[in-house]
């Protein structure tokens, strides 16, 4: 048997193969993203070659991540190439030519993240596949760009919408015909637009935030929530719940700092929200 310290050694020189065969891995890697190839003993590569190598692996790895999605929908879209200002060297990933210039050196795809010349966008393939972490709404959002950011074959808005109705509205009077309160159709599209966050984490954030407040401000908000939670008990004979309590309050508690009248009537959405957030979970909150 091994002793100890047989064993110990042997674990190091292992190690030591791991990484030199990590390192093989990765001077290969970059090798083929640059066109060259790489000695037995491995080659030094500028730096400034190095970042080349990084875009072209990106370049790589997105257009073979569109050409295996088994899960794909082959919908084409067009790149909507914007003018960019890169920060450091940059490399076009259509031609692999260097970007030259302080400022302006190119177009970046505001949807997929795409880099290239403004001269190659003209060639570039309609093959844009969006980047989630790019598309910030559901609501006036190119229909292509939507679903192909969430890999749909439609906008998942309309199958929640339509399985909702199928399942409980279908006998409704009204159907479609009678409009619903504008307050309700903006909060709807408003949890559509930030993705329906966990309840449990955008308490946790509500929390932190009131702990920021100074302890004249929380103790006031504290004893009027506990007031208005106490309204909300007996809503059979007054008719105010949390919501109706929001509308009422949200402009007098979440008033901000400038009086714009624009401002105003953007914010009384998100005013109503918290205010009922604040009465609902007074116990937890405060």
């Amino acid at each position: 048997m091994f002793s100890e310290e047989l064993w110990l050694e042997n674990e190091k020189k292992c190690a030591v193969v791991r990484k030199s065969k990590q390192g093989r891995k990765r001077q290969e890697l970059l090798a083929v993203a640059l066109g060259v190839k790489v000695g037995v003993k491995g080659s030094f590569l500028w730096p400034p070659l190095k970042l080349f190598a990084c875009s072209q692996i990106s370049s790589l790895v997105r257009r073979a991540a569109l050409t295996h999605n088994d899960n794909h929908f082959n919908y084409e879209k067009t790149h909507n190439f914007k003018v960019h200002t890169f920060r450091g060297p940059h490399w076009c990933e259509y031609c692999a030519n260097f970007m030259w210039g302080l400022i302006a050196q190119g177009v970046r795809c505001s949807d997929c993240g795409l880099n290239v010349h403004k001269q190659c966008s003209k060639h570039v393939p309609n093959d844009c596949q969006p980047d989630l972490k790019r598309i910030k709404k559901v609501y006036c959002c190119d229909l292509t760009t939507l679903v192909k950011a969430h890999n749909t074959q439609r906008p998942m808005v309309v199958d929640i919408c339509i399985r909702e109705i199928e399942a409980r509205g279908l006998k409704s009077e009204g159907l479609y015909r009678v409009s619903g309160f504008t307050e309700h159709i903006e909060d709807v599209k408003m949890a559509f637009d930030r993705e329906i966050s966990n309840a449990d984490e955008r308490l946790e954030a509500v929390h932190e935030v009131l702990m920021l407040l100074p302890p004249a401000h929380y103790e006031t908000l504290r004893y009027l929530m506990i007031h208005l939670k106490k309204v909300t008990m007996n809503e059979k004979d007054n008719f105010m719940n949390a919501e109706n309590l929001g509308i009422v309050f949200g402009p007098t508690l979440m008033r901000p700092p400038e009086d714009s009248t624009l401002t105003t009537l953007h914010d009384m959405r998100y005013q109503k929200l918290i205010v009922q957030i604040l009465i609902e979970n007074e116990d937890v909150l405060f």
